[in-house]
C-alpha cells in the first residue's frame, strides 16, 4: 500500500503533486491534513501546508462508477416524469469536456417527446449533465466526464457543426472578409473551434457574452 507525505503551498496543490507522484486518483486515496499552512503577510511568515496522502484498499473501479452514474441517472429522469431509456457508450465527438477530465462516457438517453429534456439550445441537457457530475464527483471523489446526448441529438448537432465550419472557412478563405456564426453555447463553440484549428487560411475566436457569446472566423493573417 502506497503512502507519501508531501508539503506545498497549499493543501490542494500538495494533493495534486502527490496523486502524480503515485500514479493514484483521488478516490484510490485518503488524504490527511498535517498542516494547513499559512499565506502570511506579504509572503512574510508563510507557511507550507503538509499532507499524508495513503492508499486505499477498497478502490471504486471505472465500472462501478458507471454503473452508479448510469442508475443516478435514470433516477433524476424518474424524478423529473420522463419514460426514457439510458444506454451507456463512448463517443468522442460528443464528449466535450473529456481532455479537462481524462475519461469520456456517453450517456444517449432514448425515448419519445424528450425535446423538454434538451431545452432551448441545449441548455437543459447541460445543466442536468452537471448536476449529474456533480453527484457522482461528491459521492467518489472522481471526476469523469459524463457525457449526455438525447436520442443522438448531440451527435447530429457535431456532425452539422462540422459541416457548417468547414463551409463558412470556405466562404472566408474565398472573401477574405470574417463572418459572425449564431450564438452558441460553449461546448458548440469548442467544436467549431477544434474543427477549424488547424486550417491554413481562417482563425476562430468567441466574442459577446452570456447567451449571446459566438464564433467569429476570420481570415488568417
Amino acid at each position: 500500500m502506497k503512502e507519501l507525505e508531501l508539503s506545498a503551498r497549499t493543501v490542494e496543490e500538495a494533493t495534486r503533486r502527490a496523486l502524480e507522484q503515485l500514479g493514484l486518483r483521488l478516490d484510490q486515496v485518503e488524504i490527511e491534513v498535517l498542516e494547513e499552512g499559512k499565506s502570511g503577510l506579504l509572503g512574510i511568515g508563510a507557511e507550507n501546508a503538509r499532507i499524508r496522502v495513503t492508499e486505499t484498499a477498497n478502490r471504486i473501479n471505472h465500472e462501478e462508477v458507471v454503473a452508479m452514474a448510469q442508475d443516478t441517472l435514470e433516477n433524476i429522469l424518474a424524478y423529473m416524469g420522463l419514460d426514457a431509456r439510458v444506454d451507456c457508450l463512448c463517443d468522442n465527438a460528443v464528449a466535450d469536456d473529456e481532455e479537462k477530465f481524462g475519461v469520456s462516457v456517453v450517456f444517449n438517453i432514448k425515448g419519445a417527446d424528450l425535446g423538454i429534456l434538451i431545452g432551448r439550445r441545449g441548455q437543459t441537457l447541460a445543466c442536468v449533465q452537471y448536476i449529474l457530475r456533480l453527484m457522482i464527483s461528491q459521492q467518489t471523489g472522481l471526476a469523469m466526464a459524463f457525457v449526455l446526448d438525447v436520442n443522438g441529438y448531440k451527435s447530429r448537432r457535431y456532425e452539422s457543426l462540422r459541416v457548417m465550419a468547414q463551409h463558412i472557412a470556405e466562404q472566408v478563405e474565398g472573401s477574405g472578409r470574417s463572418c459572425a456564426l449564431e450564438p452558441m453555447p460553449a461546448y458548440e463553440r469548442r467544436i467549431v473551434h477544434m474543427v477549424l484549428a488547424e486550417h491554413p487560411y481562417v482563425v476562430t475566436e468567441s466574442v459577446g457574452f452570456g447567451e449571446a457569446r459566438k464564433v467569429v472566423v476570420l481570415p488568417r493573417k
